[in-house]
């Protein structure tokens, strides 16, 4: 089952395909829904930021 890189939640064959990169997929997604620590920016990832100010 693949899993996501950061966080080692289960993501679908389908979310591999759509949101890893090509040269990744072997190694499942750098991020998914269930990090709250970084986001997909584009092609890239990033860390999240804060709502607190």
């Amino acid at each position: 089952m693949p899993e996501c890189q950061n966080c080692g939640s289960f993501v679908t064959e389908q979310y591999v395909r759509v949101f890893t990169p090509e040269t990744y997929e072997s190694a499942g997604p750098r991020v998914c829904p269930n990090c709250e620590d970084k986001l997909r920016d584009g092609a890239d990832v990033r860390e999240a930021r804060s709502s607190r100010q």
